[in-house]
């Protein structure tokens, strides 16, 4: 059997049986949300360095992970000078480097707190092999560390991805569910057909318990043709993932290619499609790509964007400076800004694209314990920076 046959064998034989649905609301269609709130952006700190990911400690602390290596404290309203010690030495490459942080949910008590990262592996590395590694190239690495303050101890590996040889689509958003498994994403990594191979972890929602084992109920355990820890599959470049508080569902949004960058409610074992499926086109060319937008057995997005507007880090509002917000989905945009999504269960009913101008290309956002928003400003530094968005 060639490759691309077992590939097409692979998605017909874990397509789920429902039909496909209705085309979802194209984000450009979404009226704008009855009830607005006039917002403001105060800079917190500059000085970042591609900051990625935050994570709010409880003693007032915030963590910012730099794509370039490094694990930054925020403390009183400033950005200490030297980064958190205890880590790997963690390299840049291209779209990848150290990448998302969160904390277990009983922090407050054990101190660990989660990091993922793109490692290098040279031809030769020890490591478990997955069926498609590259002889060499780089992996996502999730792992967990003791929090001393000033440093961070007790490492461990807790999962290493499919080893590619490729600089891009790396994900990675890190999210404990309301079960309290961790969830986090892997991209594509520039190699669509990654994404419906079920004995690959790239373009994947993987699912973990809290100490990197496996749990037995996750959708594909037990089988000899998929890599156990998948809880979805089919997702091209996904890096934003969100918990709904009001229903404990996970939520994530994924990059499309020219267009089609999509929000989705993140199912066990479901294909999200890519790349049989999208509302995107290809580069340059805006040529259709796959079989076409929906397929019997593929889930559809809640909203998707023509044209892209590169969605990142994402989260559900939950504070009460804003009450208009209460509920809603908040997201960074590469492309500029943020946007809003009014979201009523799990149905996207409105949105808005906000704050083009104030805040220029935005990677993270995420509600601090207090319920007041905090974003970060994509640039190295000293551009790099760490804002808060209030009502005026």
């Amino acid at each position: 059997m060639t490759r691309r046959a077992g590939l097409t064998a692979l998605f017909l034989t874990t397509a789920l049986a429902a039909p496909a649905l209705a085309a979802p609301p194209e984000f450009q269609t979404l009226p704008a949300p009855k009830a607005r709130h006039d917002v403001k952006v105060t800079t917190v700190v500059e000085g970042l360095d591609h900051p990625w990911g935050m994570a709010f400690l409880p003693d007032g602390r915030i963590l910012v992970t730099e794509r370039t290596g490094k694990l930054r404290v925020v403390q009183e309203g400033k950005l200490l000078p030297e980064p958190v010690d205890g880590l790997p030495e963690i390299e840049e490459m291209g779209q990848g480097g150290l990448l998302d942080v969160a904390l277990h949910p009983d922090y407050a008590n054990n101190r660990w707190v989660y990091l993922s990262w793109a490692e290098k592996v040279a031809p030769g590395a020890g490591g478990e092999a997955k069926p498609r590694d590259a002889k060499s190239g780089n992996r996502t690495v999730v792992a967990r560390f003791k929090d001393q303050g000033a440093k961070f101890t007790d490492m461990q590996v807790l999962y290493r991805g499919t080893v590619v040889n490729s600089r891009h689509h790396f994900g990675n958003r890190l999210v404990f569910g309301k079960d309290g498994k961790l969830y986090f994403t892997i991209g594509d990594r520039g190699d669509k057909d990654r994404a419906q191979d079920l004995m690959d972890a790239s373009g994947k929602v993987i699912r973990l318990n809290d100490d990197g084992t496996i749990p037995a109920d996750n959708p594909f355990a037990g089988r000899k043709d998929a890599l156990p820890e998948i809880w979805t599959f089919g997702n091209r470049n996904p890096q934003g993932l969100a918990l709904q508080p009001s229903t404990g569902l996970l939520w994530a949004n994924e990059h499309g290619p020219q267009g089609g960058d999509e929000v989705n409610i993140i199912r066990p074992g479901t294909n999200y499609g890519w790349p049989v499926v999208t509302y995107g086109k290809t580069y340059g060319l805006g040529l259709p790509i796959g079989e076409g937008t929906e397929k019997a057995g593929v889930a559809q997005p809640e909203t998707y964007f023509v044209p892209s507007l590169a969605v990142n880090g994402m989260a559900f509002y939950d504070g009460s400076g804003m009450p208009q917000w209460k509920g809603d989905i908040v997201m960074a945009l590469l492309a500029g800004g943020i946007v809003r999504l009014d979201v009523e269960g799990d149905k996207v009913v409105a949105g808005e694209r906000l704050l083009e101008e104030e805040l220029g290309r935005t990677r993270d956002v995420e509600a601090a314990p207090d319920g007041r928003l905090y974003a970060l400003v994509d640039d190295s530094a000293p551009g790099g920076k760490l804002v808060r968005i209030e009502r005026k």
